[in-house]
């Protein structure tokens, strides 16, 4: 649990067909957990658009990992850009996304302010590791890099 965010495990974040993207890395993951080839990832899970593998979305629009009132099938092996909400580079450098977002999403708190949410944000994706290296198979919203840099030379220079 943070101050930025608790998750209500209410699947808001798990509806809608769209950028559920999975990396290399959690394609082996899912696929270990699953005990599936990556082919049989992709063809029962997946759905390929430009360079990125996606998760399609079941008949109801959600995830085809969430199931209302159960959950996620896959929570412990979810993919990192599952991890990482709400902590999308989006939100991270617009406090107006950060506020569509408080909307939308009843675990972060709505008093939040926009700068700790930031640094709360930057600290968690670098201390879980899903900070993005920029490959095109990885999700654009995990792309801050730039962010943590920009963090690191303020604290120093402050």
């Amino acid at each position: 649990m943070s101050d930025g965010f608790n998750c209500r495990c209410c699947g808001h974040c798990c509806t809608g067909k769209g950028g559920i993207v999975v990396s290399p890395s959690d394609l082996a993951r899912l696929c270990a957990h699953l005990e599936i080839s990556a082919e049989a990832f992709e063809a029962a899970y997946g759905e390929r658009r430009s360079e990125k593998l996606h998760v399609r979305a079941g008949e109801d629009g959600n995830c085809i990992f969430f199931t209302a009132g159960a959950g996620c099938s896959v929570h412990l092996y979810k993919p990192d850009i599952c991890r990482a909400w709400p902590y999308f580079r989006g939100n991270l450098v617009d406090a107006e996304s950060l506020a569509l977002a408080k909307d939308f999403c009843p675990g972060i708190p709505p008093d939040m302010p926009f700068e700790e949410f930031m640094r709360e944000g930057i600290d968690y994706l670098v201390r879980n590791n899903l900070v993005a290296g920029g490959e095109p198979e990885e999700a654009g919203a995990l792309r801050v890099a730039d962010i943590v840099e920009l963090l690191a030379q303020n604290s120093k220079s402050g």
